[in-house]
């Protein structure tokens, strides 16, 4: 069974996780543009649908949604989000699509946040993928030199704006042996936006797409 075909088994399986009357928050990536394929087919069940990102928003208006607002919504009772790498306790690695200050901010608004995966994306220990932290683009350079003392190597993602108009850095070679600790650490250097740690709120749902299905673990 190919990567592509994994992904939209896990897309498919999030779907029961959408009930009548839903606020509905959607994520972004390859993973969840199967969920956007499939959502017309339950449309009569979302009241509303609020997107982590242009890309994303696009592609649910091709589908005939009306994408809100998040602030006009307040909180969304599902979040269905993918990622680039998960472990056993429900921590994450997100942002390889440059989405991860609305998916977090989506995140922390959403009763439950279901992370739909491929197989390839489970670790035991996070950080194999560059981290990727958004910046205020007058405090990259800094922020590299801080990241630096915890022994990562920062790369500018050179060329890439955010939707929000910052810039990226992907920190490789970093030890993530606290994924709790580390990201509340990084989060406090001047300049930095949003780290790509989702662990203080993790996911409350892993479903994974494998060559024998899909397997759901609860938190």
């Amino acid at each position: 069974m190919s990567q592509n075909e994994q992904k939209k088994q896990a897309a498919l399986a999030s779907l029961e996780f959408i009930q009548l009357g839903c606020n509905l928050g959607v994520g972004t990536g390859s993973t969840v543009n199967f969920l956007i394929d499939a959502l017309p087919d339950i449309k009569d069940k979302i009241d509303s649908v609020v997107s982590s990102s242009v890309e994303s928003t696009r592609r649910l208006k091709e589908q005939g949604f009306e994408v809100s607002e998040l602030a006009d919504i307040g909180r969304c009772d599902v979040y269905i989000d993918g990622a680039d790498e998960a472990n056993k306790h429900f921590h994450l690695i997100k942002g390889g699509g440059g989405a991860l200050t609305r998916e977090k901010i989506i995140a922390g608004a959403s009763r439950k946040f279901v992370c739909i995966v491929d197989e390839s994306k489970l670790v035991g220990a996070l950080g194999a993928f560059p981290l990727p932290i958004e910046v205020i683009p007058m405090a990259r350079s800094y922020v590299a030199r801080e990241l630096i003392k915890y022994r990562g190597q920062p790369v500018w993602r050179e060329g890439f704006v955010t939707d929000n108009g910052n810039e990226i850095l992907d920190v490789h070679n970093l030890s993530i042996t606290n994924p709790i600790d580390m990201e509340q650490r990084l989060s406090l250097i001047p300049g930095v936006v949003t780290v790509g740690l989702f662990a203080n709120r993790p996911a409350d749902v892993l479903l994974t797409g494998g060559k024998a299905g899909v397997v759901r673990r609860d938190r």
